[in-house]
């Protein structure tokens, strides 16, 4: 366990190379649908395990392949025992058989080991659980150390222990025990680069315990972690957009196991950061991201009628989007599926993709379970779609579209009208559906596209305070004479028309051209005006 780095990807590389594959880097139109080899370099050892099981189980790979790839994959780590288990399976062996020097050796290293660092971190343990002790404690770590070190003689290597011992209980399999220790490790330590590992840590423990409400936490808290250090930290934009990318893939556990994972799953993956690192170094990531916009249809129709069903529209928007610039580089019928329905407005291609798209979930780690909810919500979006295009349609061609027959489509039709709340009268002697749509005033368009407007605006007004900040407001210009458009942008956002008096809400400071900061080109002399 340690902080995602480049010689931590072998992990996933030997993985998969003992399964078959071959790991890929930006290999042009991936059109696979076993992501296996493109997962496994960006997992922790532990983590890859449940993966191989789910591989066996579904014949993908031979028992003898995947036992030797995980032989392989835990060899270097301290689970002694259940090395020399696969082992003697692989060679075939009984347990009654002598055991190699090799391993005799290595396990009274472990236990040792153990032992040693079981006492050294019990002796902090007793003392950080005092109640006393516990009542004492701040929020600020600093005052913490102190406290500890005057009161209690607890040092920074003490504390630096817990996270040692909880390191090396992950590396022999006691995941509960590890997440224990460095969950105290974290709280206590100032070592960013240390808490940063321990969060690594605690949260692949807390995913292979099947503790997800405390994973979701975690992942949380690493995502803030990760975004605070951001391209300015250790390693620059490159180890940022490392620790985006593995963080993404480990995400897929929690966000796919978790009741509430999928909606978590659009909110933190449309941030703009995170999907411009899908597309960047992952766009096999597109598939999951797809099959949470799918999954979560009806929390969508939920928020749709809360009010905010142009933020549901956006982000479908912007994944479609992004299926389009991606489409070269990967696709399967999970994503061809949404591309086609709403990129392409291709009804017969969608169902096509439809179809596909099932068996491809059946052979996925994540997805295998929702199979059946997707199959239900992506007909209810092919019929929503389809509804809200055309004005009379025909019950019994919008079944075989679908791949029902007439008495399911006429309840489907029924349903869909309900739950999507569509204006629609069904005609049972025609077999018709008679679509009313209502046009959407001028103004409420308006308002849609300005919402988009307004926070740009914003942005904008903040980047000009904090570089306005920099300088001194008596060295700010007039307004130059090289853009004269300003006066009379600023002039109409002054007497804007009264519908649009709620949304232009913006800071005094960018209509004032007091936050304008001079620029001197040293080569010619010439003052500038610059807005950034």
């Amino acid at each position: 366990m340690s902080v995602p780095a480049p010689s931590s990807v072998s992990t996933g590389v030997a993985a998969a190379t003992a399964a078959g594959s071959a790991t890929t880097t930006s290999a042009p139109a991936t059109t696979s649908t076993d992501l296996t080899s493109q997962l496994l370099p960006h997992l922790d050892r532990h983590l890859v395990l449940p993966l191989l099981d789910f591989l066996e189980s579904r014949g993908t790979y031979s028992h003898d392949e995947v036992l030797k790839a995980k032989y392989d994959l835990l060899k270097p780590t301290n689970m002694v025992t259940y090395v020399l288990g696969l082992k003697r399976e692989l060679e075939g062996t009984s347990e009654d058989a002598e055991v190699p020097e090799e391993f005799r050796e290595r396990e009274q290293t472990v236990v040792k080991t153990l032992g040693e660092l079981q006492a050294q971190a019990q002796t902090v343990m007793d003392v950080i659980s005092n109640p006393e002790v516990v009542s004492a404690l701040r929020q600020d770590k600093l005052h913490n150390l102190t406290y500890l070190k005057d009161n209690h003689g607890v040092t920074l290597e003490q504390i630096a222990l817990l996270y040692r011992f909880g390191q090396f209980q992950y590396s022999i399999g006691h995941y509960s025990g590890a997440s224990d220790y460095l969950y105290h490790f974290r709280v206590l330590s100032t070592d960013s680069s240390l808490v940063l590992s321990s969060l690594w840590g605690k949260l692949a423990s807390d995913i292979l315990e099947g503790s997800w409400d405390a994973a979701l936490e975690e992942l949380a808290g690493l995502r803030e972690h990760i975004d605070q250090r951001g391209s300015a930290g250790p390693g620059g934009p490159l180890v940022a957009l490392q620790q985006r990318t593995w963080w993404l893939h480990w995400s897929l556990f929690v966000y796919y196991n978790h009741p509430g994972g999928r909606d978590a799953l659009l909110e933190n993956w449309l941030n703009q950061n995170y999907l411009n690192t899908i597309q960047t170094s992952s766009p096999w990531l597109l598939r999951y991201l797809v099959a949470a916009v799918v999954i979560s249809r009806k929390s969508t129709l939920r928020s749709s009628a809360a009010g905010n069903s142009a933020r549901s529209r956006e982000a479908v928007r912007d994944v479609v989007r992004a299926l389009g610039q991606e489409q070269y580089q990967y696709q399967d019928p999970i994503t061809e599926f949404l591309r086609k329905l709403y990129g392409e407005v291709d009804f017969e291609g969608a169902r096509e993709e439809m179809g596909k798209a099932a068996a491809v979930m059946e052979d996925d780690f994540f997805l295998e379970q929702f199979k059946d909810e997707f199959v239900e919500n992506a007909r209810y979006l092919v019929s929503e779609a389809y509804c809200k295009i055309h004005h009379r349609i025909d019950i019994g061609e919008l079944s075989d579209r679908l791949g029902m027959s007439r008495e399911e489509g006429e309840r489907w039709i029924v349903d869909l009208v309900r739950d999507a709340r569509l204006d629609a009268k069904i005609d049972f002697k025609e077999n018709t559906v008679q679509m009313n749509h209502s046009e959407t005033p001028v103004y409420q368009s308006v308002i849609e596209r300005s919402k988009g407007l307004l926070f740009r605006a914003q942005a904008m007004a903040s980047a000009i305070e904090i570089r306005a900040g920099e300088y001194p407001s008596s060295d700010c210009p007039s307004p130059p004479a090289s853009l004269p458009f300003a006066d009379s942008f600023f002039a109409a956002l002054s007497r804007p028309p009264p519908f649009l008096l709620p949304l232009l809400s913006f800071p005094p400071s960018l209509c004032s051209w007091r936050n304008c900061r001079p620029r001197v080109n040293e080569g010619t002399g010439w003052r500038t005006g610059s807005w950034w």
